[in-house]
């Protein structure tokens, strides 16, 4: 093995970062480029190289206590490079890749190329070193830098009414929200004196005040429910995933998600000590209401839409309500490390189908084909390959065993199953039983219904229905890999 600087365990991070300012000299160099390839390759070379490092230092070992114990970090204990870190490094940097290659055609005719691939690494970067955060106020930055690109990428079909609309509405509560989160931190620093995750659990232990202790958790648990899209801080996201383009609604939907339950799981299980804070605001019950509420609403929700777009957006939203388990079934006993691991693990899972899913609406798009079930009857007469990809991503998101969204299921059964929180368990029983109803309707539409006679495809983008593709078949080999994943999830989850 090389010896490497310390500095290099944040690559992941950096090269986002880079990558993100070679196409801003490009684009200052000639404002007025079109080369839709020469942009679409720096982003693309850029995520991957990302994705690949992370992986690449996980198996090396690093983000693990070394010789003297201690994980890497910097400014003072201000920023971790842990497993943690770079699990979620690479699902991030890999659902950037997969956008990267969907818009390289979907963006093609659209102006502000540059710009949008600007903004998807930046918001890329702020969601890598939120993965990494430490201290409350490297958190804040970290989920600005996330946010602030994230509002001009849902607007960036300028002449769209609704991406527009839907980009207005975004920020407006986004905004709400940071200021809810800025002065949850507010609180905590005037009931502990830190901003430090250790340092906030360690001041806990003194007896802060028990009432500016509890707003001040709740505040910031408001903020994480709304970057998650949990229920009831869920209503920005329908809107924001369907007036988006597609490629968007599903970095959003995935990438942003997965930034925001890192910070929820480095927020909640670091500074916030069950044993500690238990007898004044016990947050556990918290998010056990917050993940029952937001996995029947978003379901139920997601069962009477009649757009498929807007029907993958609640159902996002259900999902958010699953990973809450990871959270929402610990006790402060042994099997918190397989709890939260599942957690993780379904994250990456989900990344993966559900990127892939919001892809195939974006190619649908591509070919003018309408928003609703009834517009994609008799799709899989002209495009039986990509129905395939869509088919396996759908029942894998149901919970089938065709990918690996079945064992993260299962896991998460599992999960709620040792720590005896058995109303979680049988919320997500039913709920994965009724996402396969609203599913199902899309596979019957494709595969079944008799298409209208006006459906005709005469072009099939390389770089749409390669992500697809490519995310479907990712999702079938997690059946054989989902023991690399769940035990890199766990070893990461034990470190916290």
């Amino acid at each position: 093995m090389v010896n490497l600087p310390t500095w290099t365990a944040l690559a992941p991070t950096l090269l986002l970062a880079l990558t993100a300012i070679i196409l801003l000299v490009v684009d200052s160099v000639d404002p007025d480029t079109s080369n839709n390839e020469l942009l679409a390759g720096i982003a693309g070379i850029g995520s991957l190289a990302a994705a690949a490092t992370s992986a690449w230092l996980i198996t090396g070992g690093t983000g693990l206590p070394g010789e003297s114990g201690a994980l890497i970090t910097f400014f003072g204990d201000q920023l971790v490079a842990d497993q943690m870190y770079l699990f979620f490094s690479f699902l991030i940097a890999s659902v950037l890749a997969l956008v990267v290659v969907a818009s390289y055609d979907y963006m093609r005719e659209h102006r502000y190329q540059a710009e949008y691939y600007s903004l998807v690494l930046l918001a890329a970067t702020g969601m890598s070193l939120l993965a990494g955060a430490n201290s409350l106020a490297v958190a804040f930055v970290s989920l600005e830098l996330a946010s602030l690109p994230s509002y001009a990428l849902v607007a960036i079909l300028k002449r769209n009414r609704g991406s527009v609309e839907a980009a207005l509405k975004y920020f407006l509560v986004g905004a709400l929200s940071s200021g809810v989160f800025a002065y949850g931190i507010s609180l905590i620093y005037g009931a502990t004196g830190s901003l430090q995750f250790n340092d906030v659990a360690q001041g806990l232990s003194g007896g802060p005040p028990a009432a500016l202790l509890g707003v001040g958790v709740m505040m910031v648990a408001g903020g994480v429910a709304f970057k998650t899209a949990s229920s009831p801080f869920h209503f920005w996201a329908p809107e924001a995933y369907e007036g988006a383009p597609a490629p968007v609604s599903a970095f959003l939907s995935s990438a942003s998600k997965a930034a925001g339950f890192v910070l929820a799981f480095r927020v909640f299980v670091t500074a916030f000590p069950l044993d500690v804070v238990s007898t004044t605001v016990d947050w556990v019950i918290v998010f056990q209401v917050l993940a029952i509420v937001t996995m029947f609403v978003g379901n139920f929700a997601a069962a009477t839409q009649e757009k498929v777009k807007r029907m993958l957006a609640y159902s996002s939203v259900g999902h958010a309500g699953y990973v809450l388990i990871g959270l929402a079934a610990l006790t402060g006993g042994s099997s918190d490390t397989f709890v939260l691991g599942s957690g993780m693990s379904h994250l990456l899972v989900y990344g993966f189908m559900n990127t892939g899913a919001f892809l195939f609406i974006a190619l649908a798009e591509y070919w003018d084909i309408g928003r609703t079930f009834e517009d994609y009857n008799g799709l899989a007469t002209e495009a039986p390959l990509a129905c395939g990809a869509m088919t396996v991503l759908l029942f894998s998101l149901a919970g089938l065993p065709i990918g690996g969204g079945f064992f993260s299921k299962f896991y998460l059964l599992m999960a709620t199953v040792n720590t005896g929180t058995w109303l979680l368990g049988a919320a997500l029983i039913i709920n994965s039983a009724l996402s396969l109803f609203y599913y199902s309707r899309i596979v019957k539409a494709m595969w079944i219904e008799e298409p209208a006679a006006s459906l005709e495809i005469d072009s099939y983008p390389v770089g749409l229905y390669t992500a697809v593709i490519v995310a479907a078949i990712v999702t079938v080999l997690l059946v054989p890999g989902f023991d690399a994943v769940s035990s890199t999830a766990e070893s990461a989850a034990a470190l916290l």
